[in-house]
């Protein structure tokens, strides 16, 4: 099992700024990092991996869909372009030693059809994601596809639907991702979905009920822990929170107010009860 903390809290770009938060991370003691892919070339995640290995940080990835590089679009060159957008950011992940690729990269944040998916939205996914899965296993980054609570998208929006979507994809090196926080909406028994899909799972996101501090909340963090830890899990246990610092993912994230006085208060007391949580379930 390896802690991580997920940068989106400070950046969706990580440059050279932010290095003395990945000092930070590493003090407290994790394991290493989610790094958010939506822009940059192979040199600048070049630089990015020589700091993760002069920090000894480990790292995973994390990106969405686009509106104009959407896996479910009617549009076939749209979904080429999904293809290809998809390709770069494996390519970057393989840079940066990423074992991980994750994130809801199946439809754009917040866009809606009016009804749930449909059959021909799965078949064009599944095309696309086959494609995608192959190109990572290659330099061996996993992919794992997020499911979202049904006010950010349509898709995808339970535990069992993503693993149902995992098994009609049905490539070895495509699995699922379990966020606390969209299973704390939109699951009847949150440690129940994790057990009944553990086989369709590769990543964990640690979030709070309101994308605070985990353990702060009313999430009962102890028994999903029993759960995971039960089912031999042995993957990356990630921190997401988000703050009103970025702009750009205020909306998206719905985060109107501070949850936290500063991000400091999550590495250090989510890295904490991350580890005691984990060390007693």
């Amino acid at each position: 099992m390896k802690i991580g903390m997920n940068m989106l809290l400070w950046a969706t770009h990580v440059t050279e700024e932010h290095y003395h938060q990945l000092e930070k991370i590493k003090a407290t003691g994790f394991d290493g990092v989610e790094i958010p892919i939506f822009a940059g070339d192979d040199a600048h995640y070049k630089k990015l991996r020589t700091k993760l290995n002069e920090l000894q940080l480990t790292c995973s990835t994390v990106t969405v869909a686009t509106p104009e590089a959407s896996a479910i679009s009617p549009d076939p060159a749209i979904r080429k372009a999904a293809v290809e957008r998809l390709k770069t950011i494996v390519r970057h992940s393989a840079i940066l030693s990423a074992n991980i690729l994750c994130g809801p990269f199946h439809q754009p944040l917040g866009v809606f059809s009016g009804t749930g998916p449909t059959e021909e939205e799965f078949k064009r996914a599944i095309e696309v994601h086959r494609v995608v899965a192959d190109e990572a296993k290659r330099p061996g980054v996993g992919l794992a596809i997020e499911f979202l609570n049904r006010f950010e998208c349509y898709f995808l929006n339970t535990m069992g639907a993503t693993a149902a979507y995992v098994r009609r994809v049905d490539h070895p090196n495509f699995k699922a991702l379990y966020d606390t926080f969209h299973a704390n909406i939109e699951e009847e028994d949150r440690p129940k979905a994790f057990r009944e899909n553990a086989a369709a799972i590769s990543h964990i996101h640690f979030s709070n009920n309101d994308r605070g501090v985990p353990g702060r909340g009313h999430i009962d963090f102890p028994n999903i822990f029993k759960t995971i830890k039960s089912s031999g899990y042995n993957g990356w246990l990630t921190i997401e929170a988000f703050g009103r610092a970025l702009p750009d993912l205020v909306e998206p994230t719905h985060v109107w107010r501070d949850f936290f006085k500063s991000p400091d208060d999550v590495v250090a007391e989510g890295y904490k009860f991350i580890r005691e949580t984990w060390n007693a379930a």
